[in-house]
């Protein structure tokens, strides 16, 4: 893994809004006018989802928990140990956790789910929250389906960077993706996106590699109720 440390154009974007706040938004905002430096991962996730079902038993929203690596949370966390204590409190990251996932709206939360097969629209995230962990910053929200989804319909869910700006991949385990309050005999099946090693994302850098496309570069899960 490479380390994400912002090009020029990137800090440029970042330093339009002063330190101690610096949103995810704002350091992902290359996404919008990428150029041929940025046609590689600069940011690194790693992804656990939960389905969250309404007591009627109908899908409500997805609650994520994202892990950056630890570059970019260092980068993003400077000036934030408020107290001066050598710790990150999730008080001093809460004022970050509400603008990071307010921001995610234009890039449509990287989350695209479908039921039967028909696109379905977010409503604004809740219940934000960050933590620093062993190095990693730790973001947690609920991004509730403007409209619930009948759990008897084919529920498709897709974590992803079409830019390839940040790269997600789903945590090495079991409960990568798992279901809240489904009905008896509800089922998750899970693809895992391919990992990609050092030498390919300093490839893609170099542009000497194409940007991987299909669906083997993307995280999805797939839950089919009775």
């Amino acid at each position: 893994m490479v380390e994400s440390r912002p090009n020029a154009s990137l800090k440029q974007r970042m330093n339009l809004r002063p330190a101690p706040v610096l949103a995810l938004g704002l350091a992902l905002g290359a996404i919008l006018d990428p150029g041929p430096a940025d046609a590689h991962p600069h940011v690194f996730v790693t992804s656990r989802s939960e389905v969250v079902f309404s007591p009627g038993k109908a899908i409500t929203g997805i609650r994520h928990a994202w892990t950056f690596d630890p570059a970019y949370s260092s980068y993003v966390t400077q000036g934030l140990d408020l107290d001066h204590d050598g710790k990150l409190s999730s008080q001093e990251l809460k004022a970050l956790a509400e603008e990071n996932t307010e921001s995610l709206k234009e890039f449509d939360y990287f989350t695209f789910a479908k039921a039967n097969g028909r696109k379905q629209a977010f409503d604004p995230p809740r219940e934000p929250t960050m933590t620093y962990e062993d190095g990693k910053v730790v973001m947690r929200f609920l991004l509730p389906l403007a409209k619930p989804v009948p759990s008897s319909s084919l529920f498709a869910v897709e974590v992803n960077d079409p830019s390839f700006f940040v790269y997600f991949e789903l945590v090495p385990d079991a409960n990568a993706v798992t279901l809240s309050g489904a009905p008896a005999g509800c089922l998750v099946t899970v693809s895992t996106a391919k990992g990609l090693d050092m030498s390919q994302v300093q490839a893609m850098a170099d542009n000497s590699f194409p940007l991987p496309t299909g669906d083997g570069y993307s995280n999805k899960a797939i839950v089919a109720c009775p």
